[in-house]
């Protein structure tokens, strides 16, 4: 199966790093010390719950393109107002919106990713801007032989042009490359235009209680139980 590959990219939210559990981590220590009382926790969910419907505004054409730092900006100032709480002074009010740029890997991302550079070129495929991609990775040693963020794209996941973009900045076809997630319709999208897949489940993406993406829900190329393992699938 490896016979062929060259690179494999990253869906990063969810795949790569604890969005929620960082985000959580992060804002109730820094809430802490500044005596702020916020369920941190009902924020972050309500917080996400936005993200694909203000990406959804993008890809139809009701926005013009904007990217992701500015979509969570916009969507953090409606949470304040949904749960009622009143605005902070703008450094911290970005202070919040920025802890994007500050999540934590799951404990086997850094390994995993280091060991899959030795045979591979490796790199996010994120609807992140590159911004976030590259804070996110010297915060969390994300050693990433490029950044391919949907801003270079100026679209979304999982517009064909996100996937297609990568092949045509590495010069090579669909099946050279892989795309590696724990959402299944991310595989889906990059099945359909040729591109490898290989899942990987994070069963607690959204906390306890998660639904969705606890299995693999097609024969992706590759499953397994976290990056480190993918990388032993691959001899690395």
């Amino acid at each position: 199966m490896m016979s062929g590959i060259k690179a494999i990219v990253f869906d990063t939210f969810g795949t790569v790093v604890d969005w929620r559990g960082s985000i959580i981590r992060d804002l109730t220590a820094w809430g802490n010390a500044q005596d702020m009382k916020v369920d941190w926790a009902d924020l972050v969910d309500r917080w996400r719950d936005r993200y694909n419907p203000q990406k959804a505004r993008v890809r139809s054409g009701e926005l013009p393109w904007t990217n992701l730092d500015e979509l969570h900006f916009d969507a953090l100032k409606a949470v304040f107002d949904e749960m009622a709480l009143p605005e902070f002074d703008h450094d911290r009010m970005m202070h919040i919106n920025r802890v994007w740029h500050r999540l934590e890997g799951w404990p086997d991302a850094s390994r995993g990713l280091h060991r899959l550079k030795t045979k591979f070129i490796i790199g996010p495929l994120s609807n992140a801007n590159v911004a976030i991609l590259v804070n996110m990775a010297k915060h969390a040693d994300l050693p990433w032989d490029n950044v391919f963020s949907c801003e270079l794209f100026q679209h979304y996941k999982p517009d064909p042009e996100t996937y297609l973009g990568v092949c045509k900045l590495l010069y090579l076809e669909p099946d050279a490359v892989m795309m590696c997630a724990a959402h299944n319709y991310d595989l889906a999208a990059a099945r359909s235009l040729g591109l490898r897949t290989a899942f990987i489940a994070r069963p607690t993406e959204y906390g306890e209680g998660q639904t969705t993406d606890l299995t693999a829900e097609q024969d992706w190329d590759y499953v397994a139980d976290d990056l480190e393992d993918l990388a032993r699938q691959f001899g690395c």
